[in-house]
């Protein structure tokens, strides 16, 4: 058996697709023959070749290799993980049958049936190798490393779990070069899966609504944070003004488990708004948000943010420099300059 990484586009444009129709699919939007008929990775390779004939010959044959492995190479009960590009969240699931074909679709002809075993486990309960090997910026390749395939059957089983094994080492002794084996990473991912773990690490608990606070605070808001204990839904109150007396005025509740917020916890939030007069609120979830909640989005969209975990740390990028000197010290970031790899090219 093998676990696969799909992508549902560059920029998540087919998630919704992928989890409706229980299905992944192949996007590439001038591929519109029927791969059933190729037998090999060559077949593949030169119907690739002849319906991109003035893509360079490296990323036609880098496509017809993930074509290959979508068409001929994945079989049922092998796993796939697809990372869900606009919340901080995998989805898991069993390839179901073989490759399918319908002419009649003008994106969607190339499939394969999905069992989806979940679509919101956090990106937290990943071990940081194997989010390191999901950070692949390839749209379709194997996920080889550290017995990646038995390690998230092991967490599948466990209710998500991690079950980490040590780090490989080579033949002088030395720690195996992690950038050996996967061909392009997303190092901005990367980075800001390193930067979450520290958060975790330091910012347990009643910790990251101190850290909610001090971004709010960095944004010129006067705020009142909750003392550590039951809080009656009220975190951080936060008001615009010298003393914090104009608008907007938002209340903020903060949960830092490990399991996606649901339409309950959205609900208490939106009553104590009205109780405490607030005009705004902003839901704060290190785990993402339950389906219920994203529906929500705008239907609440003039009352309303929700921050997960990326939300969270983009807001920290933003205000970094004006933070208090205590939260950039247990924060310690500095910035570098990368380049930006398209993925394509890979």
């Amino acid at each position: 058996m093998a676990l696969w990484l799909v992508r549902s586009g560059k920029d998540g444009e087919h998630e919704a697709r992928f989890f409706s129709t229980n299905r992944i699919y192949l996007t590439w939007n001038k591929l519109r023959a029927d791969l059933s008929v190729a037998k090999s990775y060559e077949d593949i390779r030169k119907l690739m070749a002849a319906t991109y004939p003035d893509d360079p010959p490296r990323r036609v044959g880098n496509w017809a290799g993930q074509v290959w492995a979508f068409a001929l190479d994945m079989k049922p009960g092998d796993l796939i993980v697809v990372p869900r590009k606009n919340n901080p969240l995998m989805a898991i699931g069993e390839i179901a049958g073989g490759y399918k074909y319908d002419p009649a679709e003008p994106i969607y002809r190339h499939s394969r049936n999905v069992n989806w075993l979940a679509t919101d486990v956090p990106r937290a309960k990943f071990d940081q190798d194997l989010l390191y090997s999901f950070g692949a910026v390839m749209a379709i390749c194997q996920v080889r490393r550290n017995d990646a395939e038995k390690r998230v059957r092991f967490m599948a089983a466990s209710g998500w779990t991690s079950n980490p094994v040590p780090l490989l080492q080579n033949e002088k002794g030395g720690v195996t070069d992690s950038l050996s084996d996967e061909l392009g990473v997303d190092l901005d991912r990367l980075g800001r899966d390193q930067i979450a773990r520290l958060i975790t690490r330091r910012f347990t608990g009643h910790g990251l609504t101190r850290l909610v606070e001090a971004i709010l605070q960095a944004q010129g808001y006067k705020t009142y944070r909750s003392p550590e204990g039951p809080d009656k839904g009220i975190d951080i109150l936060a008001g615009s003004g010298p003393l914090g007396f104009a608008e907007p005025r938002i209340c903020v509740q903060v949960k830092s488990g490990d399991t996606p917020v649901d339409h309950p916890t959205l609900s208490q939030l939106l009553g104590t708004m009205q109780t405490v007069r607030a005009q705004q609120g902003l839901l704060v979830s290190w785990a993402g948000f339950r389906s219920s909640v994203e529906r929500e989005r705008p239907n609440q969209f003039f009352h309303l943010r929700l921050w997960d975990a990326d939300d969270l740390i983009a807001q920290l990028f933003k205000h970094y420099d004006n933070l208090n000197s205590d939260i950039r010290a247990e924060l310690p970031l500095k910035r570098i300059w990368v380049l930006a790899a398209d993925a394509e090219d890979f």
